[in-house]
């Protein structure tokens, strides 16, 4: 296996597999980049056992003096030729276990991995495809995935519910304690579809996905989903099991429905988190509607003082007087969400959860579960 390529290109392409590559893992060969060198393209592989990635370089820079496969550690080869001088690369298998990297004045050699370890990953895909745009499926991901659990003692709370039913797609995510939707419209309509994705999983995919108009072709199997993009693969497990029943956490009726400045709302959750008697990280604020149709954002620490922070909603409210605590992280991430500069909040109860939406962030909504405090 001998070949040579732009530094730049094939540094460019590592950076992206290497959202695969995994650190910490009883496989030692899943630490590993795979090259495949064919006739003319090189064929880059990364696995953690959650995600795999395959990338398939054609560049002009690329020479391919003899074709092979080898398995390289990963953080040494990316570090290696992120470092190098130079324009071009030489990698070359010399030996069984070892790799010859040159470029300029550098001349490196790299023990190499047992590529007979390294697992058989199939990218197929399928004949049927979901076509998404991929600014689209970046504001779906964007939109939803942050909502996820981080706890495993329910697995299917770390996913995204996507459902598809002939040209609508609706994504939800929930880690019980808040809840974010989005519905957008597909191009073409498509036989029902329901899976439950790793929301570590589609952020990670959303890192890849650059801000064009392409299209991202989605095939999805039994156990597994595969997002082809570019010359990029981007392989992904599916979360086995029924995901709860949402809809129905979702009010329907609102007494009270205030509209905010999204901008100033944040700002002011923020600096009254900052000397809450909880964490900052997860901060508890309180929020009351006053009979003058002001608002006020407070928290209390009687060991370090006290914040208020006045705010006028932007329209005419609806509704009488109302108080409400929730968690300042749950309501920056999810006013964060939003593309739209006013955001309107409506309320069913101070103890029932709240719902956000936004005019110009259409077919989404954030809803968020309120404290109960002393």
């Amino acid at each position: 296996m001998r070949f040579e390529i732009n530094k730049d290109k094939l540094l460019y392409h590592l950076l992206i597999a290497q959202k695969a590559l995994s650190n910490k893992t009883p496989n030692p060969a899943l630490q590993g980049v795979k090259l495949d060198v064919e006739k003319d393209a090189l064929v880059i592989t990364t696995s953690n056992a959650e995600i795999s990635i395959k990338i398939v370089v054609e560049d002009a820079s690329l020479s391919v003096e003899s074709e092979g496969s080898v398995l390289i550690p990963g953080k040494y080869f990316i570090e290696i030729i992120r470092k190098l001088d130079g324009q071009m690369v030489h990698v070359s298998h010399v030996e069984d276990n070892l790799i010859r990297i040159e470029a300029d004045h550098s001349d490196i050699t790299l023990n190499v991995l047992e590529l007979d370890d390294y697992p058989n990953l199939v990218f197929k895909e399928k004949d049927e495809s979901v076509k998404i745009n991929v600014r689209t499926l970046k504001t779906v991901i964007r939109q939803t995935a942050f909502s996820t659990s981080t706890i495993e003692n329910r697995p299917i709370l770390t996913g995204v519910h996507l459902q598809i039913d002939g040209k609508t797609l609706t994504a939800v995510a929930t880690d019980s304690y808040r809840l974010s939707r989005k519905t957008i419209t597909l191009d073409a309509e498509y036989d029902p579809m329901n899976v439950i994705i790793p929301g570590k999983s589609l952020e990670e995919l959303m890192k890849i996905l650059e801000n064009n108009q392409e299209d991202v072709t989605v095939h999805f199997d039994q156990s597994r989903v595969l997002f082809k993009y570019a010359n990029v693969s981007f392989l992904s497990r599916l979360l086995e099991g029924n995901y709860p029943e949402t809809e129905r956490l979702i009010p329907q009726e609102f007494p009270v429905k205030i509209t905010f400045n999204k901008e100033a709302l944040m700002l002011a959750i923020e600096r009254a988190s900052l000397l809450s008697k909880h964490d900052s990280h997860n901060a508890i604020v309180k929020m009351t509607l006053r009979q003058d149709d002001t608002v006020t954002i407070a928290s209390n620490s009687p060991e370090i003082g006290r914040v208020l922070e006045e705010i006028h909603p932007v329209d005419e409210v609806v509704g009488s007087p109302i108080k409400i605590a929730f968690s300042s992280r749950y309501v920056l991430e999810a006013l964060k969400s939003f593309a739209s500069s006013e955001v309107a909040i409506s309320f069913t109860g101070e103890t029932r959860p709240f719902v956000m939406t936004g005019e110009f962030d259409e077919a989404m909504l954030q809803l968020v579960l309120p404290v109960k405090t002393d």
